[in-house]
């Protein structure tokens, strides 16, 4: 089994071997009889069509085969504040009983560490399922924008679309900003990459930063092979051919400040799609639904629905998922604080 393993200051990806194991033969029955019949839900907080839906509407086709009693599953949507509103919710209001999952963009567990007062949840309680995808961000451009290099970035204004303060979009766009000297101007307020994109149809923006690899892969694949958005740097993963020859942010960090300071704002890009339970969930069923995740990154027919639907598939199990948000919320408070400067609206 393929994992990601965070190396470093921008999570260098490596490999692996999770073991998870499954419940024994006494309580198998008694699962398998809890989940017969019922409904697991995965909680998105984004909207419909953005890369967290997709993921997860990927996801439910084929993991509940995995998850004894096979129930059905769902994926519902819920926004507000880029994840934050779909986090407490799941954290403080959700069934703790093994029936309910969630996933929210990377940014939206460290609200707590930055001190957003609206996020009422602990990333040390929530009990982590699995991460999908071990994310490659960029930076693109229109076409229409003429900008033809991240040099010229430097040197000119640049509207960037963005969702709200605690969104990775318009994070990214900051510390591009204030990290590396871009000429970013921030328009947010936008529900998600799907709305920013048509708004970059529209003329009204002419970029997006912090955008996976995997979505422009995508659900941007027209526009990238027809020429009309252009990946201008990449900022979170190791450097990869496969975007085509553009600078890495860490090309332009020069000082041991700016490299913490990449490391928790563009490394935690590398934990993509996580899921997560409330806390409280009875252990035997995490054990479960984490068991069940893994083993579905690794069904065939998963394999197949992903590669279709032009998503990757670089999974971490839950409890590597687990150690790697410790180390983040174990963030020196004085890197903290310039985190919060660097990416504040």
């Amino acid at each position: 089994m393929k994992h990601a393993v965070a190396l470093g200051a921008f999570l260098a990806l490596g490999t692996t071997l999770g073991i998870v194991t499954g419940p024994t033969s006494a309580n198998a029955d008694a699962i398998s009889d809890f989940y017969k019949g019922k409904t697991v839900s995965i909680v998105v907080g984004h909207e419909v069509g953005t890369g967290f839906d997709v993921y997860s509407r990927v996801l439910i086709r084929h993991m509940g085969r995995y998850i004894p009693g096979s129930p059905n599953m769902i994926v519902q949507n819920m926004l507000g504040a880029s994840g934050v509103t779909s986090a407490n919710w799941l954290y403080n209001i959700a069934p703790k009983d093994g029936t309910v999952m969630g996933t929210f963009a990377q940014t939206v567990p460290l609200e707590p560490l930055f001190g957003n007062q609206m996020a009422r949840y602990d990333a040390n309680r929530l009990v982590w399922i699995g991460n999908m995808e071990s994310s490659v961000a960029i930076c693109g451009v229109t076409k229409a924008s003429g900008v033809q290099t991240f040099d010229d970035m430097l040197k000119r204004e640049v509207l960037m679309g963005a969702t709200g303060p605690t969104g990775p979009l318009l994070k990214s766009s900051l510390a591009v900003k204030n990290l590396l000297g871009a000429q970013i101007k921030v328009i947010a307020g936008y529900k998600g990459s799907a709305d920013v994109k048509l708004a970059m149809n529209r003329g009204e923006v002419q970029g997006i930063c912090g955008l996976p690899w995997s979505t422009v892969k995508s659900f941007w694949k027209n526009e990238l092979e027809a020429g009309e958005f252009k990946p201008i740097i990449q900022i979170s993963g190791d450097k990869t051919s496969e975007i085509g020859d553009i600078p890495h942010a860490r090309d332009f960090i020069k000082t041991d400040r700016d490299r913490a300071l990449s490391g928790l704002l563009f490394g935690v890009q590398a934990l993509g799609r996580v899921y997560a339970a409330p806390p409280e969930t009875p252990v035997e069923r995490v054990t479960v639904l984490r068991k069940a995740f893994i083993d579905t990154m690794s069904d065939t027919e998963f394999l197949s629905d992903a590669k279709k639907t032009g998503i990757d598939i670089i999974p971490m199990d839950g409890e590597l998922l687990t150690r790697l948000w410790g180390e983040f919320t174990s963030t020196p408070a004085a890197i903290v604080e310039e985190a919060k400067k660097a990416t504040a609206p």
